[in-house]
């Protein structure tokens, strides 16, 4: 039985590392995470650490250019996979600026893959 697309933009995946840390608690601890795929409303990405459903955390997510995007996270998914969770995550308050050069990665991601097929 297929799950049924709930995401309202197209998600491409970005070898990216993102530094994540709690906005609501006192200590700024980062978590290092592996992102998945990224789009203009998300993310979706795995970690080693047990991160909290409906948390907002502060992320600083390095896309193909090299450049870092300063972003909110609140997590709305969460799934355990052997050793690593797996999450889903809504960027907060991005500047529109960001969210384009994520839909431009995502364009010249998807020319990339058409003109090696």
């Amino acid at each position: 039985m297929d799950m049924e697309e709930r995401r309202k933009s197209k998600r491409t995946s970005l070898l990216s590392r993102l530094l994540v840390k709690r906005l609501d608690k006192s200590a700024q601890e980062e978590i290092g995470v592996e992102v998945m795929n990224v789009s203009k409303t998300g993310i979706g990405f795995s970690c080693d650490e047990l991160l909290d459903m409906g948390a907002v955390y502060e992320a600083y997510l390095t896309i193909w250019t090299k450049e870092v995007i300063h972003a909110f996270i609140e997590i709305v998914r969460i799934e355990k996979n052997m050793d690593t969770y797996e999450y889903g995550g809504l960027f907060i308050g991005m500047p529109e600026v960001d969210l384009q050069r994520i839909e431009v990665y995502n364009t010249v991601a998807d020319a990339e893959k058409n003109m090696q097929k």
